[in-house]
């Protein structure tokens, strides 16, 4: 059984600091090991041009092993006789992962004839990755294209929450969207606009909707190059958008400064805004009262410093006692989610990504149609 999973996860000197992804991938691996198949795990991990043993997947295959208590096997190449060595002394039941995929540039290429070689492994493929289906890789469609293809639990998950979220929705539709820049996430508000029925926008992208409209924001980061697909946003949702009218400012971005509250529509020079205020987070959640559902992506500030992190705090508190079905997409809001404690409150926290976004955004992705096709 070859499968797909995404063990993207972030390291540092050589250990792993975030267990997330690992987590996710433990429901699939442990159902097809209760089913008694040799399960062959393939992953990328980070961006190496061709071999770079500091990207190596072998410490998460040991990650892995402690967290299915069982010994993870290692074959120290995806692909050629060291894969097939490890391939063929297999029991069942067994675990096995291959080294970084991406150790090889035929996979980002989708090569057919590197497709061939990771499918020659298994009789039977299984995509768990959904956070690289975004991606016409050899190893998420080539495979999927060669032996017969199934989902896995976390793919089937993912995929229904967003289902649930986006496209039969209860109503009120709610999508809270922060972080930095407009640009990123023009997609993902042209989509919205065209489904919710109330856009909250927070974060530093505020200041950027808030300049768009002649508005004086003081030193806050801006996205300049966002202005029009801004206004444009605008004027599609009208009296749908909701921005905030209070900023809590600094003069600078670290702990331990004074801050001040300015109006949302006249920050003055030399001040960055750097959450939103008490009078926004009573707006916001007023608004959202009464939502039948609510995606949430993007954090309300610089939620990694204290000092400048009630806002996103105070709305991920609302957003998951809200009583609507919930869903938490995209690494920082996941990661504020962490930070702030509040995991456990939400119907769904996404681990996917990009991916995640481009179906936000309302895109096909790659890994999912080939699956629709098989």
């Amino acid at each position: 059984m070859l499968v797909r999973e995404d063990l993207n996860v972030p390291m540092q000197n050589g250990a792993i600091t975030d267990m997330t992804r690992i987590k996710a991938a433990l429901p699939t691996i442990k159902d097809l090991q209760a089913r008694g198949a040799q399960v062959i795990v393939m992953s990328h991990l980070g961006r190496p041009k061709g071999v770079d043993q500091s990207l190596s997947l072998r410490p998460v295959a040991q990650e892995l092993g402690r967290a299915l208590w069982t010994e993870v096997k290692f074959a120290y190449d995806c692909v050629g006789p060291q894969a097939q060595s490890a391939v063929g002394r297999m029991q069942a039941g067994q675990v096995l992962v291959l080294e970084n995929v991406r150790f090889h540039p035929e996979d980002e290429a989708n090569d057919p004839q590197f497709a061939q070689q990771l499918a020659s492994l298994g009789e039977i493929f299984v995509n768990d990755a959904f956070a690289s289906s975004h991606r016409a890789h050899a190893s998420v469609v080539g495979v999927a294209k060669l032996l017969p293809a199934y989902a896995g639990q976390l793919m089937l998950a993912e995929l229904e929450a967003l289902h649930t979220a986006l496209d039969y929705p209860k109503r009120p539709l709610i999508a809270v969207i922060g972080g930095a820049k407009v640009s990123t996430k023009v997609g993902l508000l042209n989509n919205m606009t065209t489904k919710v029925d109330l856009l909250v926008i927070g974060g530093a992208m505020a200041n950027t909707f808030l300049r768009a409209q002649g508005h004086q924001t003081g030193s806050s980061l801006v996205d300049e190059t966002a202005m029009e697909a801004a206004n444009q946003v605008w004027k599609t949702i009208g009296q749908r958008l909701l921005l905030p009218i209070d900023l809590v400012c600094t003069q600078q971005t670290m702990s331990g400064q004074p801050m001040r509250t300015f109006p949302a529509d006249n920050v003055e020079a030399g001040w960055i805004a750097v959450d939103i205020g008490p009078q926004t987070v009573a707006l916001f959640t007023q608004r959202m009262a009464g939502a039948g559902t609510i995606v949430w992506n993007g954090p309300m500030g610089i939620f990694e410093i204290k000092d400048f992190a009630a806002g996103t705090r105070a709305i991920g508190e609302f957003i998951g006692g809200s009583g609507a079905y919930t869903l938490v997409g995209g690494g920082d809001t996941a990661a504020a989610v962490d930070s702030l404690g509040l995991t456990g409150r939400y119907s769904h926290i996404s681990t996917g990504g990009g991916a995640t976004l481009e179906y936000l955004e309302g895109k096909e992705l790659p890994g999912i149609a080939v699956l629709r096709e098989a």
